[in-house]
C-alpha cells in the first residue's frame, strides 16, 4: 500500500491572524504594566505623602476603570472596536508619560485616573474584537491564549523593571508609554478594517442590551463568578497575602513575592490546557471546577501554618483561577455572538471584576483585623463557592455541531 502523505493542519484549527495580533499586543501591554506596578507606590512617596495616600494612587486607576466602564461600552458601540482600542491605548500611553513628569501628588493622582479610563476602553474593545473574530469552536482556546499573554507579560514586567531600577523612578513610566505605542502601532497597521468585515459592518450591527444579556442565566452566572474571581485572585491575593506571610508565618517579602509568583505559575499551567478543554467539553464544567478549586484553596490559605503549605495552596488557587477564566470569557462571547455589538454587556462584565478587586481588600482587610486571617480568607473562599452555585442551574452556551445541537440558552 502506498504511504499516505501527512495531512496539513486544517485552517479551521488555526487561530485567526487578527487574534494573534491582539495577543501580541496584550503581551507588550502587560510587560509595560508590570514594569510600572512595583515602582508606582514608591514614586508617590517622593511627594511627601504617607502609605495610605501612596496606595490611593493604585486604587485611583482601578476606580476610574470601574466608573468609566459604562461610558466605555457606549463609545465602543458608537465608533467600533478597533478605534476604541487605539484611542484607549493612546490615552494610557499619554497618561503614563505625563505621570513621569508629575510635579505634585494631585497631578500624579489625576494622571493615573486618566490611565484607568483608557485602560477600560482598550480592555472592553479587545474583548469585543475577540467575540467578533474568534470562531465559536475555539473561543475558549483564544480566551486562554489572551489571558496567558497578559499573565506572562505581567510576570516578566517586574523582572525587566528591576533591571531598569538604576535609571530612576521616572524611567519605567516612559518605557511603559513606549511599549503602549508599540502595541497600538501593531494593532493599527496589522488589524485593518477589511480584516473585520467578516463580522459584519459595525455601523449596522444590532446592539445587545444589558437587559437582553441579563435574561440569559449563563451571563448572570459569569458576572457573579467574575466578581468573585476579582475579589480573590486580583484583590485579596495582592493586598492580604503579603500581610498573611508576615503576621502568621513570620516570613518576609521574599516569601510573599514567591507566593504570588507560584500563583501566577499555577494560573499559567492551567491556561495551557483549559481553553481547549472548554471548547471540547463545554464552558460550564471548567468554570465550576475552577471555582470550587480556587474557593477551597483560598479558604485553606488563611489557615496555613507553614511556608510549604502556604506555597502549595497558592499554586492550587492559581490553577483554579486559570481553569475558570477561559470558559467564563467564552460564555460571555457565546451570549453576545459575532453578529451583535455588545459594548454595554462587556462593560458590565468587566465592572464585576473591577468591583470585586476594589471591594475585596476592603472587606477582607476589615475581617482580618477584627477576627483574623482565617475568617478573611474563609469568607473569600466561600464567595467562590457561592458563585459556583450560580452556575449549577445554567445550561452550557457552547454551540455543538450536528443535528443534536444544544439550543441557545434562555
Amino acid at each position: 500500500m502506498p504511504v499516505q502523505p501527512t495531512a496539513p493542519v486544517p485552517d479551521r484549527e488555526r487561530v485567526p491572524q487578527q487574534i494573534t495580533v491582539l495577543i501580541a499586543a496584550a503581551f507588550v501591554i502587560a510587560i509595560g504594566y508590570g514594569i510600572v506596578a512595583p515602582v508606582l507606590p514608591q514614586f508617590a512617596t517622593t511627594f511627601g505623602v504617607g502609605v495610605g495616600a501612596a496606595s490611593a494612587v493604585v486604587s485611583a486607576f482601578a476606580l476610574a476603570r470601574l466608573l468609566f466602564a459604562p461610558a466605555g461600552g457606549r463609545v465602543l458601540n458608537r465608533i467600533g472596536e478597533r478605534p476604541t482600542y487605539v484611542v484607549g491605548v493612546l490615552v494610557v500611553a499619554l497618561s503614563s508619560a505625563a505621570t513621569a513628569f508629575a510635579q505634585s501628588y494631585w497631578q500624579l493622582l489625576v494622571f493615573r485616573g486618566l490611565g484607568g479610563i483608557g485602560s477600560v476602553m482598550f480592555t472592553i474593545s479587545a474583548m469585543g474584537l475577540i467575540v467578533r473574530l474568534a470562531p465559536p469552536r475555539m473561543r475558549g482556546r483564544v480566551s486562554g491564549y489572551y489571558s496567558s499573554a497578559f499573565l506572562v507579560g505581567g510576570v516578566l514586567g517586574p523582572v525587566v523593571g528591576g533591571l531598569l531600577a538604576g535609571f530612576g523612578l521616572q524611567a519605567p513610566f516612559l518605557i511603559y508609554a513606549a511599549a503602549l505605542l508599540v502595541a497600538v502601532a501593531v494593532v493599527h497597521f496589522r488589524l485593518r478594517d477589511e480584516d473585520l468585515s467578516a463580522g459584519g459592518d459595525r455601523g449596522v450591527r444590532p446592539v445587545m442590551t444589558v437587559a437582553e444579556a441579563w435574561s440569559v442565566g449563563a451571563y448572570r452566572a459569569a458576572v457573579a463568578s467574575n466578581f468573585a474571581n476579582g475579589w480573590t485572585s486580583y484583590g485579596i491575593r495582592v493586598a492580604l497575602v503579603p500581610l498573611l506571610a508576615l503576621a502568621v508565618l513570620g516570613a518576609g517579602p521574599g516569601v510573599a513575592g514567591l507566593a504570588l509568583a507560584v500563583f501566577a505559575a499555577g494560573n499559567a499551567l492551567a491556561l495551557t490546557v483549559t481553553g481547549r478543554l472548554s471548547d471540547r467539553f463545554g464552558r460550564r464544567p471548567l468554570v465550576l471546577t475552577g471555582l470550587v478549586v480556587n474557593g477551597l484553596a483560598t479558604g485553606a490559605l488563611g489557615l496555613s501554618q507553614d511556608v510549604v503549605w502556604f506555597l502549595a495552596l497558592s499554586l492550587v488557587a492559581g490553577m483554579g483561577s486559570g481553569t475558570l477564566n477561559p470558559g467564563q470569557q467564552a460564555t460571555v462571547a457565546d451570549v453576545i455572538g459575532p453578529d451583535r455589538s455588545g459594548g454595554p454587556v462587556l462593560a458590565r462584565y468587566q465592572m464585576s471584576a473591577d468591583g470585586g478587586q476594589i471591594l475585596g481588600p476592603l472587606v477582607a482587610g476589615a475581617l482580618a483585623e477584627a477576627a483574623g486571617f482565617g475568617w478573611a480568607f474563609g469568607v473569600s473562599g466561600a464567595l467562590m463557592l457561592v458563585a459556583a452555585l450560580a452556575w449549577l442551574p445554567v445550561r452550557d452556551t457552547m454551540e455543538r455541531p450536528g443535528p443534536h445541537s444544544a439550543p441557545r440558552p434562555a
